[in-house]
């Protein structure tokens, strides 16, 4: 199942991103695609926001994993841009994606076979020259993710 939904703003992409926390429980493993600057980050912020996490989220890239620990679940956000080339076999994320928080990795396709079987993908597209309004589908890999892609429909109110 897919959906796609289009924000205007970046306040509009962490709504979203809010709307969707709601609908995540622990174990939830969410994998973001999309160029440089197109919002993985910014909507991060917005599930974040949500969870109830009061620090502030920073891009992951150099330190691979950032644990946030003190909102409604953890949050486990993963960048995986510089993995490649050598993998992340040694890394031991199945114990994120098992655990009792909220997984976000961004380039997560790049290690696809360290990857649960179920998971949603966020695919994120600048669509305008100024860099504000973008693209943002979610693709349901197994039954428990096309459900709460059915929810969101049914809650996400522009």
């Amino acid at each position: 199942m897919r959906k796609t939904y289009h924000t205007t703003t970046e306040q509009e992409t962490k709504r979203l991103a809010a709307v969707l926390s709601r609908l995540l429980s622990p174990g939830s493993t969410i994998l973001l695609e999309g160029q440089l600057g197109a919002g993985k980050t910014t909507f991060t912020k917005g599930l974040a926001e949500e969870l109830g996490i009061k620090r502030a989220i920073k891009s992951p890239t150099y330190t691979l994993i950032r644990e946030y620990t003190e909102g409604r679940l953890p949050l486990y956000h993963m960048d995986l841009y510089r993995l490649e080339e050598t993998g992340a076999d040694e890394m031991g994320l199945e114990e994120y994606f098992e655990g009792e928080g909220v997984s976000v990795v961004e380039w997560g396709s790049l290690v696809e076979e360290e990857m649960p079987d179920e998971y949603l993908k966020i695919t994120f597209a600048v669509t305008d020259e100024a860099g504000m309004e973008r693209d943002i589908q979610l693709e349901a890999v197994g039954k428990r993710y096309e459900e709460i892609v059915a929810k969101l429909s049914e809650n996400w109110k522009m």
